[in-house]
């Protein structure tokens, strides 16, 4: 089963609502969602996929993971970054990786939540650096987040 990487469509809302929700209760049950399912459901149709910059992986048919890129003036952003929990560890978040930085200038950053011991170590092991931490007062969950950074190495660097 080879994924297939494409925009996603006002008709993927529903499908990336179920990644997001299903992937945030059960890989990062540690930072409890701020907002209702309705809520989030209505901010992925209204807002995420209209704004553009959001990718889904499908597998057969079936959406089974997002990312979400933003661009701000001195740097690009993941903002999301989601599989459903069964296609973890497949490939599939390394190749969503792969596409945002072949679309963001560096140096690229992103957030997650100190108790995402998985997602910290994901993002780790492909190069981006811890460059802050919070204590939870700049997110709406509360927990204190890190903020990571990848900027390519210069060549020959190892």
């Amino acid at each position: 089963m080879t994924p297939r990487f494409r925009a996603a469509t006002d008709a993927d809302a529903e499908a990336v609502s179920a990644v997001y929700l299903r992937s945030r209760k059960e890989l990062v049950a540690c930072a409890p969602l701020a907002h209702p399912d309705a809520a989030v459901r209505d901010w992925i149709r209204e807002r995420l996929i209209p704004a553009g910059g959001t990718t889904v992986a499908v597998v057969d048919g079936a959406v089974v993971g997002l990312l979400a890129v933003s661009r701000d003036v001195d740097c690009g952003w993941i903002d999301q970054l989601y599989l459903l929990p069964g296609w973890v560890g497949r490939g599939i978040g390394t190749r969503l990786l792969e596409i945002a930085r072949r679309d963001l200038a560096p140096p690229i950053r992103l957030y997650t939540f100190e108790c995402n011991q998985p997602a910290r170590a994901f993002y780790e092991r492909r190069g981006f650096e811890a460059i802050a931490f919070g204590d939870g007062s700049g997110n709406e969950e509360g927990c204190p987040d890190i903020l990571y950074e990848w900027r390519p190495r210069p060549r020959g660097a190892g």
